[in-house]
């Protein structure tokens, strides 16, 4: 891999979204179209057989963006990575959600140079199993935040639910929510719960994967795997929803349709104090640490090909 290109292509992503298309809300359509048609372009050019989902909102039409590898064999088992790429009224998203569409699109990129191509692919399979690797869905999802929030008219919510009306068999989902914000400051970071102070650092320079109970099989293998393949901090959390913030993305529409789900998260407001503020900017990111959760994502995906 070459850690300098995975950086350069983060930043170009965050910039173009948050700054030269800016805030992307349910009431800027125009914006969230721009932002589809970029997401459903780059899907393209690295491979992926690209679909748009429509769904309703409020008399106006949004839409899913779903990148699939021609190459999957569809009966299989399949893991979906999704990230929502609308905002705020007012945020320009680097941070949310901008900075987890860049990361689905490179770790989509990545992953299509070694399962898109067949020399990649007969030299894997009998190495690591690559034939057992799931299909996996990369999804960008047009609407998550207020007014749709944890409703029925998420976009990932009509994704969901569609894919449980197919009867498709899902691993499980993993979510991209804020991937970006680091800081080595002392007393940076911010918890729910006092007790998780004592299990959890006190310096916002790792990543959370959160998840509900039934998600926790799921939720450690995705652990397991991202530790594989990068050395940025990852800590695991699975709880009730009582917990504030557990559910508080995408994965929360899988677990109404009863499939496990993490979200892989900086953790958003327990540590970003830009969140869903105009100063929600691209500047504001750490785009080396990006790189390294694209990196483990990665990775536990690729584990999951070891795993039955």
């Amino acid at each position: 891999m070459k850690p300098g290109a995975t950086v350069d292509r983060l930043k170009e992503c965050v910039s173009y979204l948050s700054c030269e298309i800016g805030p992307r809300s349910y009431h800027d359509c125009k914006k969230l179209d721009l932002a589809a048609e970029y997401i459903a372009g780059r899907l393209g050019e690295y491979g992926y057989s690209v679909s748009d989902q429509l769904f309703p909102y409020r008399g106006k039409t949004y839409r899913n963006i779903i990148g699939k590898s021609p190459a999957a064999d569809r009966t299989r088992e399949t893991i979906v990575v999704g990230a929502h790429y609308d905002t705020v009224t007012g945020s320009p998203g680097a941070d949310d959600n901008a900075s987890a569409v860049a990361g689905l699109l490179e770790i989509a990129r990545l992953m299509s140079q070694e399962s898109l191509h067949p020399e990649a692919h007969a030299a894997k399979d009998n190495a690591s199993g690559w034939r057992h690797l799931p299909c996996i869905d990369f999804v960008a999802f047009g609407l998550e935040e207020p007014p749709v929030f944890r409703t029925h008219n998420m976009g990932s919510y009509h994704y969901a639910r569609s894919l449980k009306k197919s009867g498709r068999k899902v691993r499980g989902m993993i979510c991209l929510e804020m991937i970006g914000y680091f800081t080595d400051s002392p007393h940076s970071q911010k918890f729910p719960v006092p007790f998780m102070e004592r299990k959890f650092p006190s310096r916002g320079n790792f990543v959370a994967a959160v998840g509900n109970l039934r998600s926790g099989q799921f939720t450690e293998t995705i652990k397991q795997g991202f530790e594989k393949g990068t050395d940025i901090p990852i800590f695991s959390l699975n709880a009730l929803s009582l917990v504030l913030g557990i559910d508080f993305s995408d994965h929360w529409s899988f677990y109404k349709f009863g499939y496990p789900a993490v979200m892989i998260t900086d953790t958003a407001f327990y540590r970003n104090p830009n969140y869903h503020t105009p100063d929600d900017t691209h500047d504001t990111l750490d785009y080396q640490r990006m790189a390294k959760v694209v990196y483990g994502v990665k990775s536990a995906l690729e584990d999951q090909s070891t795993r039955g």
